[in-house]
C-alpha cells in the first residue's frame, strides 16, 4: 500500500494492517463475479466463515485454492474419505469436519444446479434480475441478512446444501457483487 491509498477513506470493517484485507476490499468485495469457479469459491469460503472472522478465512484462502483443487467444484464432488481426511489434517484451512463435509456436499449440489441452469451464474444472478443491488448503508444500518438472502438460502438448503444460512448467503451475495454493500463514505460505493 503506498502513501496515497492510506489517505483512501474504506468502509469501516477493513483492517488497514493487512494487505490482504486491503486488496480484497478494494478489488473484489461487492465487485460482479459472473466464472462458476469463483462462484463456488465464495460459496464454500463464505461457509467456513461460519462463526469466524472473514480476516480469518481471508488469511487462508491461498491455502485453500491448493487444497480444494482451485475450487473445481467437478473435482471436489469426487473427495472421497481419504481426500477428507487429508484436508482435515491440513493447517492451512480451517479444520472442522462439518465444513469440509459441506464443501463435498456443497459441490455435488452446485453441479447439479449447473447442469437444471446451464450454469450456476444463470441460477444465483437470476434471483437479482442479472443486476447488482447498490445499498446506501454506514457501519451502523448495515443488514447482516435480508429477505432476499432469506429466499436463497431457502432455496439452496431445499437443494441440499448446509452452511447457506441466511447471514452467509447475504456475505456471499456482498462477496460476488449481487449486492454493493460499499459504505457511503467508502471510495467504493457507487454515488
Amino acid at each position: 500500500m503506498n502513501k496515497e491509498d492510506k489517505n483512501i477513506e474504506r468502509c469501516s470493517w477493513v483492517n488497514l494492517k493487512n494487505e490482504i484485507y486491503i486488496y480484497y476490499h478494494d478489488n473484489e468485495w461487492g465487485v460482479e463475479k459472473h466464472d462458476d469457479n469463483e462462484l463456488f469459491e465464495m460459496l464454500i469460503l463464505e461457509g467456513a466463515q461460519a462463526g469466524l472472522a472473514w480476516e480469518t478465512v481471508l488469511n487462508k484462502r491461498y491455502n485453500y485454492r491448493i487444497a480444494f483443487d482451485n475450487f473445481d467444484p467437478k473435482i471436489v464432488s469426487n473427495y472421497d474419505e481419504q481426500k477428507y481426511e487429508e484436508l482435515l489434517q491440513n493447517k492451512g484451512i480451517i479444520r472442522n469436519r462439518l465444513k469440509i463435509r459441506s464443501a463435498i456436499r456443497n459441490a455435488k449440489v452446485f453441479i447439479e444446479i449447473q447442469k437444471e441452469f446451464a450454469s450456476f451464474d444463470s441460477y444465483i444472478w437470476a434471483f437479482v434480475n442479472g443486476k447488482p443491488i447498490v445499498n446506501s448503508f454506514t457501519k451502523e444500518n448495515a443488514p447482516a441478512k435480508t429477505e432476499l438472502s432469506d429466499i436463497i438460502s431457502k432455496d439452496l438448503k431445499k437443494r441440499g446444501m448446509n452452511f447457506v444460512g441466511s447471514t452467509i448467503i447475504y456475505a456471499y451475495m456482498q462477496s460476488i457483487g449481487m449486492v454493493n454493500d460499499h459504505e457511503i463514505n467508502c471510495f467504493k460505493h457507487k454515488r
